[in-house]
């Protein structure tokens, strides 16, 4: 199966990690739309239907609702890369049951988006921008990892939502068209991490085609 990435990559402007986050979103949206009715309960990604696989990712969205009302004391966290990199620092079984319950816990996001998927994604998108649009400045808001400011957790929903959105067109064999600016903004989350995580030189050789990934490599 080929998936097509239609992605202006040529130009990529500066925008803010706001307007970055609400491209993604407003993307990922347009992909909801595409998914076909019969599809919705046929697999999606690992044991997850695609029902699930969109519930799942809807919580890039509604948890940044939730986010905006529950403000951090303290900042634990200043980037986004740190965010991924927390999960490295953990006891290997900690992070192992924190992973099964997030996968676990897709069914029920999945029956919150109800008998109209597409309509709730909407609503869901609708109420971020609005959100968005009323805070002022650079809140303090309390992540799954600790006390972050919105500039620098934003960007870990915005590459939520465009990695799943990868994950959902190449279920349902649609085309996955990117904002450029938030293509850019993942990779450079990625390649942040991977030089944080001591992985960097092996990813900038498989990007210069000087090798190839080990099998199974992630920098997540």
């Amino acid at each position: 199966m080929l998936l097509r990435i239609d992605c202006d990559c040529a130009n990529v402007p500066s925008v803010d990690v706001r307007g970055v986050y609400l491209a993604a979103a407003t993307a990922f949206c347009e992909l909801v739309r595409q998914v076909p009715r019969a599809d919705w309960e046929r697999p999606g990604l690992g044991v997850w239907t695609v029902r699930e696989l969109v519930g799942h990712t809807s919580t890039a969205i509604s948890g940044v609702i939730l986010a905006l009302d529950e403000p951090a004391e303290t900042e634990s966290l200043t980037s986004p890369e740190g965010y991924y990199a927390f999960g490295r620092t953990l006891d290997p079984a900690i992070y192992a049951a924190a992973v099964a319950a997030a996968t676990a816990s897709a069914g029920s996001f999945a029956d919150e988006l109800g008998t109209d998927p597409v309509t709730s994604i909407q609503q869901l998108l609708e109420r971020v921008t609005d959100s968005l649009g009323a805070v002022e400045g650079d809140p303090l808001i309390q992540s799954a990892a600790g006390g972050m400011r919105l500039s620098a957790w934003l960007p870990t929903r915005t590459l939520e939502l465009t990695v799943h959105a990868l994950d959902l067109a190449a279920r349902i064999n649609a085309p996955a068209r990117l904002p450029a600016t938030a293509v850019a903004e993942v990779a450079a989350v990625l390649g942040r991490l991977a030089a944080a995580t001591g992985e960097g030189t092996t990813v900038l050789r498989a990007l210069t085609g000087r090798a190839s990934l080990p099998e199974g490599f992630t920098v997540i």
